[in-house]
């Protein structure tokens, strides 16, 4: 008997034991399950085509996210993190490199030479720079241009300073060593691809990363003719007036889309409209969207460094003619497009309108280009329209200003 009793309190006190396990292992559970809860709930960052997206703060959230294909690159796999959230929270140790040897944005200066040590000659920058008045902040011409182009292309590069910009040119033709007899030629950054357009190579080598130590950035056409054009004013201009988005004004010889583009005859003390009242327009009033208030072309535009990170988001990979950006861009002023957006007149350019790209030299390759812009211009509209529906933490700051059609 007191063999069994003792059996049996064996037994009871087993069975206590495994009890107070389970106790334990369940609260073990509910501990880990919160926590994964806790971190899952932490790191609910916005997502984008199924992947996490960098918040880049409000001046990227004026324009539908779904709109922002660039941001939706996928990652190597294993790697989906977004670039800058060590930024959020400490380092866990997890990320693949040490965060001091990062360097997360780059320009397109070159290189005086290969010899020599690098550091040597920035620290010798660094000192002679202090001892000098500190030099303005570069901007960027980007141009595409073709070898039958060239006497205007370089009487256009010769316009802007070697110390004030850098230059970069889009050869659509291929054709690159006959641009090496020009003086300006051995500082620009030449980037060849056969048949391409303007925004292909701006959406492909302009990237924000790369340009973001300059202050402005200039994507113009090459059949543009500057005589009565100085940058160095113009910016000057730009500055004075706060605008983020802008274009010089048209010279009334020019080929002309929309009537806001054309110098003002009565150029406003400031040198700058923001409006125009025309027959299609009305009085211009503060009512009135683009193209009649805060609009400017997509061919000869100057973005500021803030601007053009939110309009290189919108330049959708797949539509390389651009058409539709324009009644958009005033989304990425940076403010109210009325205000921040505008066509500088005391600075003003002649646009030749000749035909650049097309399938072949026949008439029939231009009209097939121009077939394409259209349709284009309608599928970004309908992406568009259809992002803004889609995406609910998104409102349109111009709601109530509708467009007018485009007549191009």
């Amino acid at each position: 008997m007191g063999s069994a009793f003792s059996s049996n309190a064996k037994g009871l006190s087993l069975r206590r034991i495994g009890s107070a396990a389970a106790t334990v292992c369940v609260a073990l559970l509910l501990v880990v399950a919160g926590g994964v809860a806790t971190l899952h709930h932490r790191d609910n960052a916005p997502v984008l085509g199924g992947f996490l997206v960098e918040d880049r703060g409000t001046t990227m959230r004026r324009v539908p996210r779904k709109m922002l294909l660039a941001e939706a690159v996928e990652p190597a796999k294993g790697l989906r993190k977004i670039r800058g959230a060590s930024k959020r929270r400490p380092s866990s140790g997890s990320e693949p490199l040490p965060r001091g040897v990062v360097h997360d944005t780059t320009n397109l200066e070159m290189e005086p030479s290969l010899a020599g040590d690098p550091e040597h000659r920035k620290n010798q920058q660094q000192e002679a720079a202090a001892t000098t008045t500190p030099a303005k902040p570069k901007s960027l011409l980007a141009v595409p241009v073709g070898i039958k182009n060239k006497a205007v292309v370089d009487k256009l590069v010769s316009k802007f300073p070697a110390g004030d910009f850098t230059v970069m040119l889009f050869h659509y033709d291929g054709a690159v060593e006959q641009w090496g007899d020009l003086e300006w030629s051995g500082r620009a950054v030449h980037v060849a691809a056969r048949g391409q357009t303007k925004w292909w190579f701006a959406k492909r080598f302009l990237l924000p990363d790369v340009v973001a130590e300059y202050d402005y950035v200039f994507v113009w056409d090459e059949d543009i003719e500057v005589d009565a054009f100085d940058p160095t004013r113009y910016l000057d201009v730009v500055r004075r007036e706060g605008l983020e988005v802008s274009q010089p004004a048209l010279d009334r010889r020019s080929e002309i889309h929309h009537a806001i583009t054309a110098r003002a005859l009565a150029p406003a003390p400031g040198g700058v409209h923001r409006r125009v009242r025309d027959a299609r327009c009305g009085d211009g009033g503060g009512s009135a969207g683009p193209p009649c208030a805060g609009w400017v072309e997509v061919m000869v535009p100057v973005f500021s460094r803030a601007a053009w990170r939110c309009a290189w988001g919108m330049v959708q990979n797949d539509l390389v003619h651009g058409w539709g950006l324009d009644y958009r861009l005033g989304y990425c002023a940076q403010g109210d497009r009325a205000i921040n957006v505008g066509v500088v007149d005391s600075e003003y350019v002649l646009h030749r309108g000749v035909p650049m790209l097309g399938d072949g030299s026949k008439s029939a390759g231009r009209a097939a280009v121009r077939r394409r812009s259209f349709k284009e211009m309608q599928i970004f509209n309908r992406r568009w329209e259809e992002a803004a529906a889609e995406d609910e933490s998104w409102t349109d700051p111009y709601a109530g200003q509708p467009a007018t059609a485009s007549s191009r």
